[in-house]
């Protein structure tokens, strides 16, 4: 097989403390889901100061690191080198769906029960703001299919919210992006999910990385998107950044029904008020020489 799709990712996550400060678990969701589109071939993972691994599957199917460590330290950093080989061209895009659905989607009794958490608004008590919001998008019956729909649920996205990078943990809520008009790929995907799952069609949040000219240049950091499952086709991925479908650029690390459950690294820490100084996050993508 050609090393054409190969590609190496290197994600860097740095802090700086003022003082020594004691470190509670981490949890980390950087490794690549596999499938029949994507393998690692390659994953190390340096962390200082030094803390011992233990890897699982959480409920959701994403492999998760734990971080336990040993000592305290001025600095915490992750750093993840992982080679991927991806078994379809970056520069071609999905196949087209050959089994549309309209809306509204009528789902599988069979899966109807597991949908059910990726169905239900995370941020219930905006339910007003959300409604306001879906009142000006077009009607999703008027669509040959939910595809159609929800593609252009993510370009109405793009359009309207300006994205902006934001370094804080956590995502604004739907109402706080459309009062602000502005967010990051978190806020923008967060908003997606939920108005799909006010118009009853099962979304989760997905986060990982996208290959573009910022990560080629070193100057990338993570991604986050929406994906949407339809009947017969699956989960499909929808990038409201962009306002396009997601491509086999867009590389997943982890999906939940809640945009907590896949943060790149979590964790808490102890030490003194004012202590936290600084994080820094740079991705960086290149073709590997193995």
């Amino acid at each position: 097989m050609s090393d054409s799709h190969l590609l190496r990712i290197i994600h860097r996550t740095h802090y700086q403390y003022a003082e020594p400060v004691t470190f509670d678990m981490h949890r980390l969701v950087i490794r690549p889901r596999e499938g029949h589109d994507l393998r690692v071939e390659q994953l190390s993972l340096s962390i200082t100061p030094a803390a011992d691994v233990t890897w699982a599957w959480d409920v959701f199917g994403n492999s998760i690191a734990y971080a336990h460590f040993r000592e305290p330290g001025k600095e915490l950093k992750f750093d993840v080198d992982v080679v991927v080989r991806r078994f379809f061209s970056p520069d071609t895009p999905p196949k087209k769906s050959h089994s549309p659905n309209p809306y509204p989607l009528e789902y599988d009794l069979l899966e109807q029960a597991i949908l059910k958490g990726y169905m239900t608004p995370v941020f219930a008590e905006e339910t007003a703001a959300m409604q306001a919001w879906i009142d000006t998008l077009p009607n999703p019956r008027e669509f040959p299919s939910a595809e159609a729909f929800v593609l252009q649920a993510a370009e109405a996205i793009h359009q309207k919210i300006r994205y902006m990078r934001r370094e804080q943990k956590g995502v604004q809520t739907p109402g706080t992006t459309l009062s602000l008009g502005s967010g990051s790929c978190r806020d923008v995907a967060t908003l997606m999910m939920e108005t799909l799952r006010h118009l009853g069609i099962a979304a989760r949040f997905a986060s990982g990385y996208l290959d573009c000219q910022a990560t080629r240049a070193a100057r990338g950091s993570t991604h986050a998107w929406a994906e949407v499952y339809f009947p017969q086709l699956g989960w499909r991925g929808f990038d409201p950044t962009t306002g396009k479908r997601c491509e086999h650029r867009h590389i997943v690390t982890g999906t939940s029904h809640h945009p907590r459950g896949v943060m790149p690294v979590s964790g808490r820490y102890f030490g003194p008020s004012g202590a936290f100084l600084s994080m820094d996050v740079g991705v960086e993508f290149s073709t590997p020489e193995l």
